[in-house]
């Protein structure tokens, strides 16, 4: 394997950066600077999965674990898990329409629609099958509420609104009150909506486009470009989608115009329980686009600090050390997309971390410092771990992870993300206290952000959950108060947000980011030096997944 050819390479990086074996009571800046300087630098060439710049990411991360007395958290005494990525990319299509009762509504790729498919075949072809439009989607017996009623959709192509049926909660409209209100639930993200078309047997699944209940526009959905990733499935597990992706706004409502519909009054309509699917009258769908695959190998970077009294139990740390690698010159001309604070800072907190707890005693519980792959490609490398886990997720006690960090300084608030999820949330509100500091909510809990980290594949799984994120909404900064903390978030996501001027800069000051990692080091250290099992509050989608293995933890 290649990457285990650069660990004496990076050896020479460690260096740069010194550990200190003496316990300190603080995270230190300059330490988490030197690590984000080195990660974010031309050398890892932005980070890509499946690169030479994974090969010396894995080998540079692994050295400053060891270098921490840490031991190798995978299967069978392994710093890495195997993580095998499908990679997949649309060709020019050769057919893709609408055929409907008033003529062919022709389909431009990144045009009117944005399509992708998550399977290995050589060709995405969909012949003439039926197109059912489903609300939006939701099966969930908890809330009594599922938008399918038994319906037949194998075979057919199915059309969602995004979001989910309290979305438009306060506006003058009828909602369905079993949501969260504005705040979306996991049955509002597109990822939901795909896997349960696959559920349904499914063979095509076109979300319509709304910015606003995305959260993103038009621009940001085309953004993939044709290409995908999934993690590489057995043939018995492939979806049985062959092409998913956005329909935008005003070709869906040309299109159910066609079948004398209307897609305003049937989107009202959907916010209702007694919902049922509507089969779009004589439309028919088409596709034959040539599909180009491979299999790329990426690895989950894995560290343990075995527990004392208790090793089985375990408390996990996470953050993802993949960025979008090399792309078109910016107008400082570089190339590299290397992720500054998304997420190299993220790295240097739990880097951070586990210098603390390995320097103190010994925790009762194990904690495992997971550096994931493929995060920016949906989640991937966090998602194959949970599927293949290799502490079990029951004896799990939770996952803290740390995914962009605000760099303008000390606040007065921490933003929480996923309010009313778990009680995590109230170990938060009472560390935050002791550093004088109060909790406020993320301010665009539509936006759906609980389910777009990294802790997510496991919270679907029912492992309690607390995710840090920086622009999850604006920090009540110490100096300029939530003006200037919006400000940052605007310049932030505006600008450099994927891009390559995500990068350190001599303006950042990681006074804020401190705070943030002190108050996750303090929770992970409290639940690794106790007996307590956290868990998911009423009303959550994933309370009852939990407690289907509260025997596990007796």
């Amino acid at each position: 394997m290649r990457i285990f050819h650069t660990l004496l390479a990076a050896s020479a990086l460690v260096a740069a950066v010194p550990h200190t074996a003496s316990a300190a009571p603080d995270i230190d800046p300059t330490r988490l600077t030197q690590t984000v300087r080195t990660l974010a630098s031309d050398l890892f060439e932005g980070r890509a999965p499946g690169t030479r710049g994974e090969d010396r990411t894995i080998g540079y991360l692994v050295s400053r674990f060891e270098a921490l007395g840490l031991e190798p958290g995978g299967a069978d005494g392994q710093w890495v898990q195997r993580v095998p990525l499908l990679h997949t990319k649309l060709d020019a299509p050769r057919v893709l329409r609408f055929i409907t009762p008033k003529g062919d509504l022709a389909l431009t790729q990144s045009g009117n629609v944005h399509l992708s498919t998550v399977r290995p075949d050589d060709m995405a072809k969909i012949v003439g099958a039926p197109v059912v439009f489903v609300g939006y989607g939701v099966k969930a017996p908890e809330r009594g509420w599922d938008d399918f009623k038994g319906v037949d959709l194998k075979g057919k192509v199915i059309v969602f609104l995004v979001n989910d049926p309290d979305f438009a909660a306060g506006a003058k409209e009828p909602v369905a009150g079993k949501f969260g209100g504005r705040t979306m639930t996991y049955y509002g993200r597109w990822t939901y909506k795909f896997e349960e078309a696959a559920r349904q047997g499914a063979i095509g699944a076109l979300i319509v486009h709304d910015t606003a209940g995305a959260g993103y526009g038009w621009n940001v959905a085309i953004s993939a470009g044709g290409e995908n990733y999934d993690i590489v499935r057995k043939p018995e597990e492939l979806t049985s989608v062959a092409l998913q992706g956005w329909l935008a706004a005003p070709a869906a409502e040309s299109l159910f115009a066609a079948a004398g519909l209307d897609l305003a009054q049937l989107s009202r309509a959907a916010r209702s329980a007694g919902f049922k699917p509507i089969e779009l009258k004589g439309v028919r769908f088409d596709a034959d686009v040539p599909v180009a695959h491979e299999e790329v190998v990426s690895h989950n970077v894995l560290a343990r600090l075995p527990g004392a009294t208790r090793p089985d139990e375990a408390v996990m740390y996470g953050a993802h050390w993949d960025a979008y690698g090399a792309g078109k010159p910016d107008a400082q001309g570089r190339i590299y997309r290397a992720g500054a604070n998304d997420d190299a800072l993220g790295v240097a907190a739990l880097l951070e971390i586990a210098r603390g707890m390995t320097a103190g005693p010994r925790p009762d519980r194990s904690v495992i410092f997971a550096a994931w792959t493929a995060e920016e490609r949906g989640l991937l490398g966090s998602e194959y771990y949970a599927a293949n886990p290799v502490h079990p997720l029951e004896k799990t006690v939770a996952t803290l992870d740390i995914d962009i960090l605000q760099t303008a300084g000390r606040a007065r608030d921490v933003v929480l993300v996923g309010k009313g999820q778990g009680t995590l949330e109230d170990d938060l509100a009472r560390v935050a206290a002791t550093q004088g500091r109060r909790v406020t909510p993320e301010s665009l809990p539509e936006r759906g952000l609980f389910y777009r980290a990294d802790h997510f594949p496991l919270a679907k799984r029912g492992v309690p959950v607390l995710l840090m994120m920086g622009i999850a909404g604006a920090f009540d900064l110490e100096q300029g108060g939530a003006a200037a903390g919006q400000a940052w978030i605007d310049r932030y996501t505006g600008d450099c947000y994927h891009q390559a001027c995500d990068a350190w800069g001599p303006d950042w000051n990681l006074d804020g980011a401190v705070q943030d990692i002190e108050a996750m080091a303090i929770i992970g250290d409290e639940l690794a030096r106790s007996r307590r099992w956290p868990g998911w509050k009423t009303g959550s989608e994933f309370k009852a997944i939990r407690e289907a293995s509260d025997a596990d933890r007796r």
